[in-house]
């Protein structure tokens, strides 16, 4: 046996010499125990090996008579170990075994490669698990492959779990499970890289942001074969999000209260009390007529009522009725065709062309000339017109608001306003307080004016004088805020320090009626004494209004015109009722 250099089962030549050496294993009986032995025919280079296949598998092997397939370790010469392939299929005649007959290939470089690339799978598994973010690998129909540590321990899966669960539907929050089903599909039929924003469910029940990105690896071929899903958590960052936009709501909501409604400034009880009749009506296309004293700021409701509409992006065309000529105006608001009249050289758009989709702003409507009125009435009811000179009728879309700080209804009664028009224009009305009314915002007023004028003027002021802020909300201020926005620019101007005031010889005491004033106190005292021949005429009939016996009997008035007259006086008719109305 030792000159045939006898090789245990197990044990193979190596394939330094011949890579692919054939052997014969054959069957020694002359033992107690049956075992093989093999001639190899390159005996020299070898030294006796150790077994590293196990008694059992050896005995399974030669019981059953079937084929093997094995790697083993053997010991070379050199002391190297090197790794052989052991393929055999067992030999027959007739129904005799008769042994076995195999190959033994050194894969030695193979197995080396085999265990690197396993050692490299486990270090790009130990990054990819160690990594700050979720990440799984899906087939090519979304057949799930790979979920990182992060990932499974953020859902309370484990692997296995994780592969068998149904779908992505049961972790993503409910708002978003729509858009995350769109998004997987619009990036599979596609083909292509996307990205999600979405909240996933963490394994404690609560929900955190995380932006999802999906991208393919193809094969040399094109065709998909893995979909790579990463999830970044954004949590942080929605916060930062959410917080900066209640900050930045709630620094509106603060702009609003100190600067109201854009340049609209106060806090009064009577200013509010606008504000809250513009936010109600700014949202519809309702025509606004607004009322009050000049320079009050009727142009400024005017605005804030269309920056609050839908129409907000469309344009605002602000029309002074009272300072166009007469005989212009109806080509001013509806515009003209070429040689309409003397100087109509070529076609011109009106106002209502040029406002289209937004809101026209009609400020002193009061002032507009008869046959004017008649035009607008049109517009307002069957929203088209005509341009001067023109036959074919062009719609409208336009929202009207108009101002005046004349009394329309004593216009009415005059006979130089339209009571159909009125009616028309007063589908929402809104009066603007006067500064007398609201003297507690004229602080706040002060401080704008000086803010605004002083950066223009490259100017800083410390505060203000006490006493001239007491002489500033004493005085009735006739010109409204306007009055009052004038007198601070020009003291920003000619104030020599850094504490603010003004000369007081601006602001003269109310002068007695003489000519001079006499058309001012006209209609206040028209107006007191109108006051007074109503309430006389309710407290003779006990709060009544209507009726034989009822105030508007008294006064030969109808009911509708002393019910307005009550409320733009502000009798409260309640007071003079002893009974109730029947």
């Amino acid at each position: 046996m030792a000159s045939q250099n006898i090789v245990f089962p197990g044990e193979l030549p190596s394939a330094e010499a011949n890579p692919s050496k054939v052997c014969c294993l054959c069957p020694k009986l002359d033992h107690s125990k049956q075992s093989w032995i093999g001639v190899n025919l390159d005996v020299e280079e070898w030294k006796l090996a150790e077994f590293y296949l196990a008694e059992g598998a050896i005995g399974k092997m030669l019981v059953d008579h079937r084929g093997f397939d094995f790697t083993k370790r053997i010991v070379g010469p050199d002391g190297k170990i090197r790794y052989i392939r052991c393929v055999g299929v067992p030999v027959t005649h007739g129904a005799t075994f008769q042994g076995f007959v195999g190959t033994g290939m050194d894969v030695t470089e193979q197995e080396q490669l085999t265990k690197a690339l396993r050692e490299s799978e486990k270090e790009l598994r130990q990054v990819l698990d160690l990594t700050p973010q979720l990440i799984a690998v899906y087939g090519p129909n979304r057949e799930r492959l790979y979920a990182n540590h992060v990932l499974l321990d953020y859902l309370g899966f484990s692997l296995e779990e994780w592969r068998q669960s149904p779908g992505p539907g049961n972790y993503v929050y409910p708002d978003d499970k729509e858009r995350s089903d769109v998004f997987f599909d619009r990036a599979i039929a596609r083909a292509s890289a996307d990205e999600l924003e979405l909240r996933l469910r963490r394994r404690d029940g609560s929900y955190r942001w995380f932006l999802t990105r999906l991208n393919p690896l193809r094969d040399e071929q094109g065709q998909i074969t893995r979909w790579y899903i990463t999830g970044a958590d954004i949590e942080d960052r929605k916060q930062a999000e959410d917080t900066l936009r209640r900050e930045n709501v709630a620094l509106r909501e603060e702009i609003d209260k100190a600067s109201m409604f854009e340049e609209i400034v106060g806090t009064s009880p009577a200013l509010k009390a606008v504000l809250s009749r513009i936010s109600k009506v700014a949202p519809s296309d309702s025509t606004v007529l607004i009322t009050g004293e000049t320079g009050t700021g009727k142009e400024l409701v005017a605005r804030a009522i269309h920056r609050r509409s839908d129409r907000a992006s469309r344009a605002f065309i602000s029309v002074n009725c009272a300072a166009m000529p007469r005989d212009l105006i109806a080509s001013e608001l509806f515009g003209h065709e070429k040689g309409a009249f003397t100087g109509a050289t070529q076609q011109r758009l009106g106002r209502f062309e040029l406002a289209n989709g937004g809101t026209l702003f009609l400020d002193e409507v009061g002032e507009l000339p008869s046959e004017t009125q008649i035009g607008l009435l049109r517009v307002l009811q069957e929203h088209e017109f005509e341009r001067v000179g023109g036959r074919r009728p062009i719609r409208a879309d336009v929202r009207v608001v108009a101002a005046s700080n004349r009394d329309l209804q004593a216009a009415i009664s005059a006979g130089s306003f339209r009571s159909d028009l009125f009616y028309r224009l007063h589908v929402f009305p809104i009066e603007m307080p006067s500064l007398r009314e609201r003297r507690e915002d004229i602080p706040l007023l002060v401080e704008y004016f000086i803010d605004r004028y002083a950066r223009k003027a490259g100017k800083h002021f410390k505060n203000v004088e006490k006493r001239i802020l007491q002489v500033l909300q004493s005085y009735p201020w006739p010109g409204n805020i306007r009055e009052l926005q004038n007198v601070i620019e020009r003291s920003v101007i000619l104030c020599e320090s850094d504490i603010f005031s003004i000369d007081e010889s601006w602001l003269p005491l109310p002068l007695p009626a003489t000519e001079s004033n006499r058309r001012i106190e006209l209609p206040r005292r028209l107006e007191a004494q109108e006051k007074n021949m109503i309430e006389e005429a309710l407290k003779a009939s006990r709060g009544r209004v209507f009726g034989p016996t009822g105030a508007a009997a008294k006064l030969g008035v109808p009911r509708s015109t002393l019910e307005s007259k009550i409320k733009a006086l502000k009798i409260d008719k309640h007071h003079f009722r002893t009974n109730p109305e029947s």
